[in-house]
């Protein structure tokens, strides 16, 4: 077994290809998690294979790379989108820009301020937004404009790209719900029942006793399944820390704050918008995934984050020596999760202290205030979040669909694609998103990037630190926040 310290150095990548999002908001290590996946394999950009634009057609720049779409098998089929939107009319030609996840916010802020941005960038989660706060086209003018319908969407949804005196930022497009997904071959290996699928439901163990599906029970039941090279598992005498084998949990491809909503929604900025703050909630979770580190070994720290046997095409649960992680439905993919070669299947979310938060990731499409042509822009948004458009983007994306018309017949269309011959229960994704994260876990901070920085900092250093005075750190923590807050804001 192999292990190394793990360190976290790319800023929210969707998944695999993120070897890669939702998303959207990197390592393949499991401990401090990167902030959704790892780094892409693709080439820095892939180059638009359109023919030269006719003078009498509108360029619109589509820039792909802030979330999904930036892994090798999503590029064909998002070719495949803009060929067919250019095939539909003769207005307009729509040219593809994919850049590589670990270098695309750097390259989308130097070409915002070179006076050379896209005009439409997506598909893009909160966390890629607010990164750029302020660089965003109000939708509103142009919905009413060309009286687009917004019937086919919750209004709720339609309200969550809503920004306060900035306006609409965007149109609903694919919606990332967040829960539990399991190895069943570990948990029959070990001899117990599965985790619960339906939320309220309690979890039933090997000894028929019904416990209600909270964080003390997922902890029990997660040390149960972490074992030693020599078959003990965590709750045993005998268990060996150095010698782990299999873990029980994670939560795989996430930052601090989204480990902080598994107990809780919260914001490291107050409701004042200048005081920097954690949240009760996210410092319980953050104690106990540092005790699932260092004091009951259940979770994998920093150095195990580096062992071979958790080195996963689609990161550690992957590898199948992870029993149970937290993940969105954008891992649910075959470009992430892919074909692995043991049984899993999806659980509900537990609660903490009465209360389930499956955070939610909710990608769309944005135009940027540097648009030359806003207009023609708008109307190439329209085609992707349409009906059609979206079907395409859907299932290369693997999100669910934010229109209530394409709801009820998506996971059979999308289970019989993708995962064809398993049982999955999808209803377990439509049941979690009502315990969506409000506000959510990557909605904006001052200075967003040195806030991220220093936040992961902090939990890099707790994952390779075993005897780290946590109380400390934290005050440190939130200090160090409070002048990043103070300078940005001042």
């Amino acid at each position: 077994m192999s292990k190394k310290p793990f360190s976290l150095t790319v800023v929210f990548v969707l998944l695999l290809a993120a070897l890669a999002l939702a998303a959207c908001g990197g390592s393949s290590a499991p401990a401090p998690a990167p902030t959704s996946a790892p780094a892409a394999t693709t080439a820095p950009a892939v180059e638009p294979t359109q023919p030269p634009v006719a003078a009498s057609k509108t360029k619109i720049r589509w820039f792909v790379g802030l979330g999904a779409g930036s892994d090798e098998p999503t590029l064909a089929p998002q070719q495949a989108v803009v060929e067919k939107f250019n095939a539909s009319q003769d207005q307009i030609e729509l040219v593809l820009e994919v850049v590589d996840n670990n270098v695309a916010y750097d390259t989308l802020a130097t070409q915002i301020a070179a006076g050379n941005a896209p005009d439409i960038v997506g598909p893009v989660g909160i966390r890629g937004r607010d990164s750029f706060k302020g660089a965003w086209l109000d939708l509103q003018p142009f919905i009413n404009q060309y009286n687009y319908d917004l019937s086919d969407f919750d209004p709720a949804l339609v309200e969550f790209y809503q920004v306060k005196e900035e306006g609409q930022l965007g149109i609903p497009f694919a919606i990332f719900p967040s829960f539990v997904i399991y190895n069943a071959d570990l948990f029959d290996e070990a001899g117990l029942p599965y985790p619960p699928h339906e939320y309220g439901a309690p979890y039933v163990d090997e000894n028929g006793v019904e416990r209600e599906w909270n964080i003390e029970t997922l902890t029990e039941l997660a040390k149960k399944l972490t074992v030693d090279a020599n078959g003990n598992d965590a709750t045993m005498d005998g268990f060996d820390p150095t010698n782990i084998v299999q873990f029980g949990w994670m939560n795989q491809w996430t930052d601090p704050r989204g480990i902080g909503t598994f107990f809780g929604s919260g914001s490291l900025v107050a409701d004042d918008g200048k005081t920097a703050q954690v949240p009760e909630q996210w410092v319980d979770a953050w104690k106990w995934t540092y005790d699932g580190w260092w004091k009951e070994w259940f979770i994998p720290n920093g150095p195990y984050g580096g062992a071979d046997f958790l080195q996963g095409p689609g990161g550690p649960f992957s590898s199948g020596n992870l029993a149970m992680t937290h993940l969105h439905m954008w891992y649910v993919a075959p470009w992430a999760l892919g074909d692995v070669p043991f049984a899993w299947n999806l659980a509900a979310t537990p609660a903490y202290n009465g209360v389930v938060t499956s955070k939610m990731h909710a990608d769309t499409f944005g135009i940027l205030k540097g648009s030359k042509n806003p207009d023609a822009a708008f109307q190439v948004l329209s085609y992707l979040i349409s009906s059609e458009g979206s079907a395409d983007l859907l299932n290369i994306y693997g999100g669910m669909p934010a229109r209530l018309s394409m709801q009820d017949t998506y996971f059979a269309k999308y289970g019989e694609t993708n995962f064809a011959g398993k049982d999955v229960d999808w209803q377990v994704v439509v049941d979690s998103m009502v315990y969506a994260d409000n506000p959510n876990h990557e909605s904006w901070m001052p200075s967003f990037q040195e806030t991220t920085d220093r936040y992961n900092e902090f939990w890099n250093m707790l994952a390779n630190t075993p005897d780290a005075d946590f109380d400390a750190e934290l005050v440190k923590l939130v200090a160090d926040m409070q002048k990043i807050f103070d300078a940005a804001v001042r």
